[in-house]
């Protein structure tokens, strides 16, 4: 299991342009979710954005790059970084999530061996700028049986066995909807090499392993891809071992659960007894928004509806904030969210534990102690 996230010595604003408050959890593959401070922003700045990854991070001559776009497509297309310039340049506010996002809620209840002990924020949200996938298939000519849009990217993974690139697909109708780029920018700067440069997927309101980085090839095709990635970002049954499973044997995650994370207070702040703002992010992901954050102080007797910040599209996440009262002594606060289709986070990391750790959509919970 990756160890407890720390503060690095080193200076990871020189060698990923990352600041030094990053958590990080592997220097290599580099693995840091972003400082609790940062979440709290609508964007969230290039140097405490989250990065997740399973290989090295690849720097890419985008002079000499160029993007293959293959299969079943009737115009087979090579193209360079002047030749996606030539598409219609968009940009979309999308917040991205790594599908073990507070994965360490799920540790404490059992066990996760060789999984990253990610906290809440393995999320970050960015503005991307590059040209719509769907023009780019539009130009290629999707033929009528493909179902599938595959992603091939150009960091090698070991562990995969044999090593392969980092790879995932998504459904043809997600692929042309109008807010999935091929991203180039991000916060209006150029794409950082930690995150994809020159090319990379953004699937807003998946998961972030189908955003795949540093983007070398696309392809249609009939069936989703067979990289090992596809298979190994997906849901187990409670009783299953991950070394033992074929690819069909769990839900292949693709649209993010609804769920929330407490940003304030801390986890074990010591605060005075009384009313406190309590204050956090909610993500519904897919095309739904959040519609409710309730916050209670007493174990779920009581609810305090949040006041909620209204997305800025359905792609983004959404902050709240809310007074309760704390009682003397140890308290729990509980953070529940309601979708648009009124889906609800379920009560406890135990109803959704699985054996890799992804997809914990229960209620945030938060153990504190009130003193005078």
């Amino acid at each position: 299991m990756a160890s407890a996230p720390k503060v690095m010595d080193i200076d990871l604003m020189d060698i990923w342009g990352k600041c030094n408050e990053m958590l990080v959890y592997q220097d290599e593959p580099y693995n840091a979710e972003t400082p609790p401070g940062a979440l709290a922003a609508q964007i969230t700045s290039l140097d405490t954005f989250y990065s997740r990854n399973h290989a090295p991070i690849p720097r890419i001559d985008s002079a000499s790059w160029r993007l293959r776009v293959e299969g079943l497509v009737d115009r087979p297309l090579e193209l360079s970084m002047d030749d996606l310039h030539r598409f219609t340049e968009r940009t979309v506010v999308a917040t991205l999530q790594c599908a073990g996002n507070r994965r360490a809620d799920l540790i404490e209840v059992r066990e996760i061996p060789g999984q990253v002990p990610w906290g809440p924020g393995a999320i970050s949200t960015a503005r991307w700028s590059g040209v719509s996938l769907a023009e780019v298939l539009a130009k290629a000519g999707t033929q009528p049986e493909a179902a599938h849009i595959t992603f091939t990217g150009a960091d090698v993974s070991q562990q995969a066995a044999p090593p392969q690139p980092f790879g995932g697909s998504i459904p043809v109708a997600k692929a042309t909807s109008s807010e999935v780029l091929l991203a180039w920018a991000m916060n209006d700067q150029a794409l950082p090499a930690a995150h994809g440069a020159p090319l990379r997927v953004i699937v807003p309101g998946w998961i972030g392993a189908r955003s795949v980085k540093w983007l070398q090839r696309i392809s249609a095709q009939a069936e989703p891809t067979d990289n090992y990635f596809q298979a190994e970002y997906s849901v187990l049954p409670p009783e299953a071992d991950p070394e033992a499973v074929g690819p069909g044997d769990g839900i292949t995650l693709g649209p993010v659960a609804i769920h929330c994370a407490i940003l304030r207070p801390a986890r074990n702040d010591h605060l005075p007894p009384g009313p406190t703002e309590v204050s956090g992010f909610a993500f519904a992901g897919d095309d739904r928004t959040v519609a409710r954050v309730d916050v209670s102080a007493d174990h779920g007797s009581t609810w305090t509806p949040t006041d909620l910040d209204p997305p800025e599209n359905p792609w983004t996440w959404q902050h709240w904030r809310a007074m309760v009262t704390l009682p003397p002594g140890e308290a729990e606060l509980i953070a529940r969210a309601w979708d648009s289709t009124a889906a609800v986070q379920a009560e406890s990391p135990e109803t959704v534990w699985n054996p890799r750790g992804y997809a914990n959509n229960a209620a945030a919970h938060l153990h504190i102690t009130c003193r005078p």
